[in-house]
């Protein structure tokens, strides 16, 4: 005990703020991979107000993977964590198991397109256990497809939330809130699409952004432990819904940081999308996911969407992933395949700003 009250108070000191109520007469300890922290044996954490246990160690020990503990037995679920030499790191671990929930809220109106739709929700497992923490949030098109083979169009769910359960048990992801958005049926061509194809028409993309952006959005920060601000913020979808997230995340970088579309319809209005881009001067302070497969996918319209955005400073493996989804096709079955790849990217462990 002595040790770590020495330590606590070191002058150059790496510190990690545990954020968790453990209840009257339990404490947090933490092992670790370096000393003073070990795996056998875990340290003392110092409560402090807010249920909020700290601990220091001087940063001469380096860079050091840990992970929480109650009363030094239970261990927290999911990943370990990394605190690099000189930071502090604020951490909200949860100790259940990696499950889910999910909630809909149906019958959701829309001002600004003259209709409603039902919304769904997967919160994540710590939601209930630990409401001291904050979480980001992906919105994603075509909700009635995300989660319940019963919902989804042709029969086939994306399964994100057993995907999204397997990822965070195993701390491959940082928890996150999936707010899906269903579609207006015989008008999600219309919403999903900027003007206009000379086949299909639409044009109801602005509509449908103020939509998310004026109903949808405060809705859910109002109701949700969100974490507001345009970091933790993304965009996902697939078909015209993977062109929807383009067109609004490129129009409104101050509220998405993150873009995905998985076989994206590029092909939208001979590629009004992709030309815009090539003709663009300026790099958008965004990370891009986009996707193709082999079989009728339009990967060639997505190959040409990601030269473009490379010839304006994206860069792959950095602000841009790129994927060739071998032998797969247009289907809700090859997007559920492969969810766990832009899940990743879009959210990778430890990569919550707080």
């Amino acid at each position: 005990m002595l040790l770590a009250l020495l330590l606590s108070t070191a002058a150059s000191a790496t510190t990690v703020r545990v954020h968790y109520d453990v209840g009257y007469g339990n404490r947090i300890t933490l092992r670790g991979s370096a000393a003073p922290l070990s795996w056998t044996v875990g340290q003392n954490a110092t409560w402090t107000q807010g249920n909020v246990w700290t601990y220091s160690w001087p940063d001469s020990a380096g860079d050091v993977d840990l992970k929480p503990l109650i009363n030094d037995t239970r261990w927290a679920t999911g990943g370990n964590y990394r605190v690099r030499a000189g930071t502090t790191v604020n951490i909200f671990p949860f100790f259940g198991p990696s499950t889910g929930t999910r909630q809909q809220f149906d019958n959701f109106w829309s001002p600004q397109l003259g209709n409603t739709r039902t919304l769904r929700f997967y919160l994540p497992p710590s939601y209930s256990e630990n409401p001291l923490k904050r979480y980001p949030v992906l919105y994603m098109h075509d909700g009635q497809n995300l989660f319940d083979a019963a919902t989804a169009s042709y029969g086939v769910e994306w399964r994100v939330d057993e995907t999204l359960n397997h990822l965070i048990g195993t701390g491959q992801v940082d928890e996150v809130i999936v707010v899906g958005i269903d579609h207006a049926g015989a008008g999600r061509i219309y919403e999903y699409t900027p003007c206009c194809d000379s086949r299909y028409g639409g044009g109801g993309a602005d509509l449908y952004e103020r939509f998310l952006l004026e109903s949808v959005k405060p809705f859910v920060d109002a109701n949700l432990r969100t974490l507001t601000g345009k970091a933790n913020t993304a965009l996902m979808g697939s078909s015209l819904g993977g062109l929807v997230s383009f067109h609004i995340g490129r129009r409104r970088p101050d509220v998405f940081s993150k873009v995905a579309g998985l076989s994206s319809s590029f092909w939208w209005n001979n590629q009004a999308m992709t030309q815009a881009v090539e003709q663009s001067t300026v790099k958008l302070p965004l990370r891009f996911y986009l996707d193709a497969g082999t079989q009728n996918d339009g990967l060639a319209e997505t190959t040409r969407m990601r030269d473009a955005l490379a010839a304006d400073g994206h860069v792959q493996g950095a602000d841009l992933y790129y994927l060739v989804a071998q032998g797969a096709g247009h289907t809700e079955s090859a997007w559920a395949d492969r969810v766990h790849i832009p899940l990743t990217y879009l959210f990778p462990w430890q990569g919550t700003v707080y």
